[in-house]
């Protein structure tokens, strides 16, 4: 029997499973093809997924992803972002999701930091009210990380979403730790180098690291990250079914040990 690893969410957060479902890329769908996103969403939830990640940003994901969850809504837990330069578009954009989503969402994230300062003000009252459960920051850039490291010390966000694999390490330095001393959940995002790592080495590289549960290239990409106890939950974005199925897999212990996750930053290069 797999065992779901499961790690509570921050200090007011869920306890979710360590893999979710990233739609970024992979679920702004013409109305034709939306029956694929319903069987990623089907084949993650089976292997226990049950974080949800989407955003206005990319394009008719939402409403997709929304459409997907018929039926499952309940299991779900729905991150998804406002990305809005006036507080106006910002409600608007809440509105359409909590149309896409039953009328609430758990985990509501700054996209990008965009005008973060007016959103979060709003937003704490939607919290406040029953709309939304947690509030988060997210940002790609490195560059980015003095300024949220301003947010996560403000008091006003649960959660952030940074990326994390073998190539971009810089969340080790500040993010992570800070994360963790203040609770504050982490997601992450890019696990795969938005497809800079892949495909990977020769599957014969990764016999050492078979009796931890790696059968692939992502699955050790996955353990990799999910081995740090700071982060609580990845989100690799698919548009295929069985690889949604594998990313799952690699939510079970056992977890890599130093010298493991060492051949893994060697495997990547």
């Amino acid at each position: 029997m797999v065992v779901v690893e499961s790690r509570k969410l921050g200090a007011v957060g869920p306890d979710v499973p360590v893999v979710g479902l990233g739609t970024w890329s992979r679920f702004d769908l013409p109305p034709d093809r939306e029956t694929v996103a319903a069987r990623v969403v089907e084949a993650a939830f089976a292997g226990g997924a049950r974080v949800v990640d989407s955003s206005p940003m990319y394009g008719r994901a939402e409403a997709v992803l929304g459409r997907a969850l018929d039926g499952r809504r309940r299991e779900a837990v729905v991150a998804t972002k406002i990305w809005a330069r006036s507080v106006d578009e910002g409600r608007r954009q809440l509105r359409a999701q909590l149309g896409y989503f039953d009328g609430k969402v758990e985990i509501e994230q700054i996209h990008n930091l965009v005008a973060w300062r007016e959103h979060l003000d709003w937003l704490g009252e939607e919290r406040d009210r029953g709309a939304v459960h947690l509030l988060g920051a997210t940002h790609w850039s490195p560059a980015a990380f003095g300024e949220l490291e301003a947010v996560m010390r403000s008091g006003l966000v649960q959660t952030v979403q940074v990326p994390y694999n073998p190539h971009e390490r810089e969340v080790e330095r500040r993010i992570l730790p800070l994360a963790e001393e203040l609770g504050l959940g982490v997601v992450v995002m890019r696990p795969f180098g938005q497809g800079s790592l892949l495909p990977g080495p020769d599957p014969s590289a990764l016999a050492p690291l078979t009796e931890f549960g790696v059968g692939t290239w992502t699955q050790a990409l996955l353990k990799w990250i999910l081995s740090d106890p700071r982060v609580h939950v990845a989100i690799p974005a698919t548009g295929d079914p069985a690889h949604a199925q594998a990313n799952t897999e690699a939510g079970s212990p056992p977890w890599l040990g130093p010298q493991e996750r060492l051949l893994v930053e060697r495997l990547a290069g």
